[in-house]
């Protein structure tokens, strides 16, 4: 039953996602809702201005409605899963909408004002940590322990400071995904992979829902690049990739190991690391840049790379990370 269940939530949100972009695409074009290029990127990517943006509805949808549908109905069918599992479930890939919702108000505050610039930071952080409390709050009224297990050493009680924690950890994580989101494909193949990897976690630990979880987001990740590999006709937006970091904190944290997120989510701490290093180096040498461009993936881009060659290899670094994140689970719970 099981095995039914995940091919049949792995199709449905590969056809949605795919078959969306047929129709959601000159939808865009017609709403005139093109990305507006930074004058700071790199000069050739000012022919991508015009291309659509808030492309990440199409995953969203392709998730949501694949999960909403089957699910239920395998639960019916006989598929068992404790109380709280079912509430790590729905209440992550809520979390991950809500954290999507607040992309889409900066994608769309962007289009209007015809700038890169939607949200405040501050406004946007006020945001997230509110998703990120009512997300924690829905686990903890279900009876979510405040404890967090790490491979090869144990279970690891915080108390009431694991909240805060998890918190920060969750914001910074969602932040890290966004700032992945900057060339045709990337951020769609490095999360690829980290959902694959923490799908197979949590189908080691017989952990059904959330297994499904993230073999949706694989699949809307694949049925996406069908129309954001290079050349890019559609982007994700901010709308795509904070609802992604929602799904990938949504794993994480459902498996009760958020320290899967150092090694599964390399790419997206080195681009955010990169960011904060390369400010950091700015204003202290006073005009000086560590790296010719961040996030990192814009400095091999300076460096020659082709955007094709930056996926691939960024996508092999996650697939180590992935591999990774599996053994410490495999041989280390």
């Amino acid at each position: 039953m099981n095995s039914i269940l995940f091919v049949t939530v792995t199709v449905a949100s590969f056809a949605i996602t795919a078959l969306l972009g047929r129709w959601l695409i000159p939808e865009l074009h017609k709403l005139k809702f093109g990305q507006t290029i930074r004058e700071v990127g790199p000069k050739w990517h000012k022919n991508k201005q015009g291309t659509p943006t808030m492309g990440g509805l199409m995953f969203i949808l392709g998730i949501a409605v694949a999960m909403m549908a089957c699910l239920p109905v395998f639960y019916t069918l006989g598929v068992e899963e404790t109380f709280l599992m079912k509430v790590k479930v729905f209440a992550g890939l809520g979390m991950a909408v809500a954290f999507g919702a607040i992309g889409f108000m900066d994608d769309y505050i962007s289009i209007l004002k015809k700038r890169n610039l939607g949200l405040t930071e501050k406004q946007k952080l006020v945001l997230q940590f509110a998703v990120a409390a009512a997300y924690f709050l829905s686990l903890g009224l279900a009876g979510e322990p405040t404890a967090t297990t790490i491979p090869f050493v144990g279970q690891l009680d915080l108390g009431w400071f694991y909240y805060i924690l998890a918190a920060i950890v969750l914001v910074g994580l969602v932040n890290a995904v966004n700032f992945t989101d900057g060339i045709d494909g990337l951020n769609s193949t490095v999360s690829f992979f980290v959902f694959l990897a923490l799908s197979l976690c949590a189908g080691a630990l017989s952990m059904t829902g959330l297994t499904a979880l993230g073999l949706a987001a694989a699949a809307g990740c694949v049925g996406f690049l069908l129309w954001n590999w290079h050349p890019a006709k559609v982007f994700m937006g901010d709308t795509g990739s904070l609802f992604l970091g929602g799904m990938v904190g949504a794993l994480a944290f459902g498996l009760d190991m958020p320290i899967l997120l150092l090694p599964v989510g390399l790419v997206y701490w080195a681009e955010i690391l990169s960011v904060v290093l390369q400010v950091t180096y700015f204003k202290s040498t006073h005009g000086k840049r560590l790296f010719k461009m961040s996030p990192i993936h814009h400095h091999f881009e300076m460096c020659g790379w082709s955007e094709v060659k930056i996926c691939l290899v960024f996508g092999l670094v996650a697939l180590i990370g992935g591999a990774i994140a599996l053994a410490c689970t495999l041989f280390g719970v």
